[in-house]
């Protein structure tokens, strides 16, 4: 077993567990370690892939209440009823044009230097809505109507570009679409299930050329290290927007984004794609 094989897999785990939830996207780090890593090819990509339901499987866990009621009243609970039909809706946006322009963004954006950029801009779009006053309409996800879940798929789909968040986007819109912070942020968790499922799905069909029962090990490694920091991620998310706001993510973005850049231009690091 190739134990340096095995140590990036981890790193990767971790670091897709950490970002896959906050407002910093998850794609952008991963583009970036796996560059840094060497593990950038299309083996790496399709891990990249498969390590996504580590994540998924963490907020499934954290929200499996909530998920079992909707389920079973999925026959006869309104409530329920309605909450499936708005991840459905706030789902379409991004698969749509997923599917229409995917090509053409990973062919042209998936690289080092315009997802660095794509941080800096969504770093200021973040400062930008906390520094609104926010008019709350809506305290929790059950709340939300049809068009407020339009809305907030429309937001998600922004999130093709990589480096901008499909988290983010997602909260950050949902504030400005008149969501509670709480509200946002645990539709965007629940929106996940759907949204990265399937694109896990779609992805490994599509590169099942490339499935190997030799990368099992790796693959394991790198789901059980995404499951914990994603499951310890959320935990930590809940508490911490209860009393602060978005705006450190975004310095953070920023400041990520810089070195990024400054590594181009200096050559300091030897990105793939300057």
């Amino acid at each position: 077993m190739d134990l340096e094989l095995l140590f990036k897999a981890l790193i990767l785990g971790i670091v897709e567990g950490l970002t896959e939830f906050l407002p910093i996207s998850s794609t952008g780090h991963l583009i970036l370690a796996g560059d840094l890593l060497g593990f950038n090819d299309d083996r790496g990509k399709l891990f990249e892939i498969v390590i996504q339901s580590g994540a998924i499987l963490a907020v499934c866990w954290e929200y499996r209440a909530k998920i079992g009621q909707v389920l079973g009243g999925m026959g006869s609970d309104p409530k329920a009823q309605r909450f499936l039909v708005n991840l459905f809706i706030a789902f379409l946006p991004l698969a749509v044009l997923g599917l229409a322009s995917g090509k053409a963004i990973k062919a042209h954006l998936f690289q080092p230097v315009p997802v660095a950029l794509a941080f800096i801009i969504g770093a200021f779009v973040i400062i930008w809505a906390e520094r609104r006053k926010h008019v709350i309409r809506i305290d929790s996800v059950d709340d939300m109507q049809w068009q407020d879940a339009l809305k907030l798929g429309l937001a998600q789909a922004f999130a093709l570009i990589p480096g901008t968040s499909r988290s983010g986007a997602t909260i950050i819109g949902g504030l400005l679409f008149g969501l509670s912070r709480k509200a946002a942020t645990e539709f965007s968790f629940f929106l996940a299930i759907p949204t990265l499922g399937v694109a896990t799905v779609y992805q490994l069909y599509r590169e099942r050329a490339l499935l190997d029962a030799n990368d099992i090990g790796m693959w394991v490694v790198g789901f059980v290290a995404a499951f914990v920091s994603a499951f310890l991620c959320v935990r930590w998310l809940l508490r911490y927007i209860s009393s602060h706001d978005f705006t450190v993510f975004a310095w953070y973005r920023i400041a990520f984004g810089v070195v990024v850049l400054w590594t181009a231009w200096t050559g300091t690091v030897n990105w793939t794609a300057n």
